[in-house]
């Protein structure tokens, strides 16, 4: 029976864990056998890879030095934009516009024709101070003939008075003789001869009385024309200047281009009522340069006459070459309507911008160059 077996035959709990073990020593384990099978090796341990990665990592280091070396000698912002003075085109005069001479984008030369507002008001007021000029210049002329008139009288009047004052002297001198001798030999001179005397020498000093009288009249007409003359030569010239107006006015009612460029903003048509001030067109002229506004730490080595590239997004093909023509003074903020104020609260550093002007060296035709395009200028501030 099992009971009586002996102790010795019995296999021990030790003995068989002893057992187990050395099964697994001797049995490989079939799950690490399978991972080995599918671990690959490190790509890092093949000399082509490590080649490979070292030539990329030279040429990404000539590359980085060629790099720095072009991008340090540049200094470039892509917040720039074309400017330029753009003419505003208004009437002086309201009216009704009778023609128009352009259309939209059209190009323009400086002096032609763009626009005509009916003239026939000015037309008329021209007309009616022409004939007040006229008018004046007559009368004029009319006072000019009675100062001739009135300056023969004078001379006249002038010549009887020396007459009449010749007669009277004669007549005075033998008054005085006669008054001489009637005291000194009273048998000498009758009453008669004495009486005549007198007479004489009271009628001629009357008559040359009344020839200055006359001369006196004379002159006074001839001031007097010489009077009316100033006031109508005033006249005359009110009615000049009122000429000038209506000419100017007539003017006016033409409008034509200031300067060589092209239109844009077109907002006229014939048949519209304009009034004066009010915009009908505006006139982009040939003149543009580019204002970049440059961090004021890109301004170091930034001077006047640098050569500057500028690229722009309407224009194909490489950029277009400009120079840098003035750096304003002062960054932009210190223009705003409410300029920053820091003595007041905490400050804090902000790297400001400062308008930089570029003028092209020459513009291409087939470029469609207008104020607010987008650049993007680079200026070379190390050769």
């Amino acid at each position: 029976m099992a009971e009586d077996e002996p102790e010795s035959k019995r296999p021990s709990a030790e003995g068989e864990a002893q057992d187990d073990k050395a099964l697994s020593k001797d049995k490989p384990d079939e799950g690490k056998q399978d991972g080995d099978k599918l671990k690959k090796p490190s790509p890092f341990k093949n000399p082509l890879v490590l080649v490979g990665i070292g030539a990329l990592v030279l040429v990404l280091l000539i590359g980085g030095a060629l790099w720095w070396s072009q991008a340090r000698r540049w200094q470039s912002t892509d917040d720039a934009y074309v400017d330029g003075h753009i003419v505003h085109l208004a009437p002086q005069v309201s009216g009704l516009v009778t023609k128009v001479l352009v259309t939209d984008n059209a190009v323009v030369r400086a002096g032609q024709p763009l626009v005509e507002i009916d003239a026939s008001t000015a037309r008329v007021q021209a007309e009616q101070a022409n004939a007040q000029a006229a008018q004046a210049d007559a009368q004029i002329a009319q006072q000019h003939a009675n100062i001739a008139g009135a300056t023969a009288t004078y001379q006249q009047a002038r010549a009887d008075a020396d007459g009449a004052a010749a007669q009277a002297q004669e007549a005075a001198d033998d008054l005085a003789r006669y008054q001489h001798l009637r005291a000194t030999a009273p048998q000498a001179v009758s009453a008669q001869q004495f009486d005549q005397a007198l007479a004489a020498a009271r009628n001629t000093a009357a008559q040359y009385a009344a020839a200055l009288k006359k001369a006196q009249n004379a002159a006074q007409q001839i001031r007097a024309a010489q009077a009316q003359i100033g006031a109508l030569q005033a006249q005359r010239r009110a009615s000049q200047a009122q000429i000038d107006q209506t000419n100017i006015t007539l003017g006016d009612t033409r409008l034509v281009s200031p300067v060589d460029g092209h239109i844009a903003h077109f907002n006229v048509a014939p048949g519209n009522y304009v009034q004066p001030g009010q915009e009908l067109m505006a006139i982009v002229p040939n003149d543009l340069w580019v204002t970049a506004n440059y961090k004021e730490t890109q301004l170091e080595l930034m001077r006047v006459g640098q050569r500057v590239d500028v690229k722009i997004d309407a224009c194909r093909g490489s950029p277009l070459r400009a120079h840098v023509d003035s750096i304003q003074r002062g960054a932009g903020q210190a223009f705003a309507l409410l300029p920053p104020e820091n003595a007041t609260g905490n400050f804090v550093k902000v790297v400001q911008r400062v308008p930089v002007k570029i003028v092209f060296d020459r513009i291409p035709d087939d470029c469609p160059l207008g104020p607010g395009l987008s650049v993007e200028p680079k200026v070379l501030v190390r050769p």
